[in-house]
């Protein structure tokens, strides 16, 4: 098999997870070069790797290369990765920096391979809650057309990041002490609370933020329906992984939950828990540290014709960035893409 050399720039919580991902799924790596702002050792699984300043001259040599970018934060990639395709790499990038860029496929493996196909060397990951999202939608949308859909999203604090895992942390051990609780990566107390903001303002959008208006952009290119309606309220929750997502959806024609079971159950990546008279659903608990995403909850929306209601969860470190970056690269190397 054909060994490839990539390279991964970030090691905080989702580049951590990219390196061991690769591990347990057996990626044909001939070497893994991780890169960051500053040089140092870091140890990842067991194994200790040496971290390399990102330059452009980092790139060279390799085959692919993971962004692994901060969700809301500008991207290493915004600086870096178009250089890198310029110097031979193929590079799947984790931000939402180029999502949005015609040049640029916005790819769910199980979903829209074959966007790969005419990929111009920079592939980017959606956001996390998109994909978890598109996970439970988008085989049902395949067989009966959807006219819209809305969705609360349930998102855990790792999709912060570190900072904020070790915020909620902090917060529930000084709320059992009792003593103050103090907040510095959300604007308001997290621990025991729900915040309904997650990322900035919309200009064009008024009263709608950044991370819900990407499930609404991310999901019309992914699916191909530029006219799809689709409305979503994102909701931080003091959970430590995994998002969930409340779904609603309006189909062009009948979709029973039978049916729904049933496509689902067959489609890949996902894992069907829907048995509500014995507390059959899936929680974050459920889905943290996995690779399905878990739908539950079916059942017929009656609040419009041919609707639909149901619950997606996954991991959000995992499925919703790390894991679904290396099946991209999976897939490019399937598809003799790379």
């Amino acid at each position: 098999m054909k060994k490839y050399r990539v390279g991964l720039v970030g090691i905080g919580a989702v580049g951590t997870e990219m390196i061991k991902v690769l591990r347990q799924r057996g990626f044909p790596a001939s070497e893994i070069r991780i890169m960051a702002r500053s040089a140092r050792s870091e140890q990842v699984a067991g194994e200790t790797f040496h971290v390399v300043e990102t330059t452009p001259a980092a790139f060279d040599g390799l085959d692919i290369v993971l962004f692994a970018g901060t969700e809301g934060a500008a991207g290493a990639s915004k600086q870096f990765g178009w250089e890198a395709v310029k110097r031979g790499c193929v590079v799947i990038d984790n931000g939402s920096d180029f999502r949005m860029d015609p040049r640029v496929p916005l790819v769910i493996p199980e979903i829209n391979a074959g966007a790969l196909d005419n990929h111009q060397g920079l592939i980017a990951n959606p956001n996390c809650s998109t994909i978890i999202t598109l996970m439970g939608l988008a085989p049902l949308h395949r067989a009966v057309p959807l006219r819209r859909f809305t969705a609360v999203t349930f998102q855990s604090v790792s999709g912060t990041g570190r900072a904020a895992i070790e915020e909620l942390d902090t917060q529930a051990r000084a709320w059992a002490a009792g003593q103050p609780l103090a907040a510095s990566v959300y604007p308001r107390q997290i621990a025991f609370n729900v915040l309904p903001q997650i990322g900035g303002l919309k200009d064009d959008m008024p009263g709608y933020t950044s991370e819900e208006a990407k499930m609404l952009f991310e999901s019309r290119k992914i699916l191909g329906a530029p006219e799809l309606r689709a409305s979503a309220t994102c909701v931080r929750v003091p959970v430590f992984y995994a998002h969930s997502v409340a779904l609603n959806l309006e189909f062009d024609g009948p979709m029973s939950p039978e049916r729904a079971r049933e496509i689902l159950a067959a489609s890949p990546g996902i894992r069907v828990l829907d048995d509500l008279s014995t507390s059959v659903f899936p929680t974050p608990l459920d889905a943290q540290h996995g690779d399905d995403v878990l739908v539950g909850r079916l059942r017929a929306d009656p609040s419009v014709e041919n609707g639909l209601a149901l619950w997606t969860v996954g991991d959000n470190i995992r499925k919703g960035a790390a894991q679904n970056a290396v099946q991209i690269a999976e897939a490019l190397i399937a598809r003799k893409l790379i």
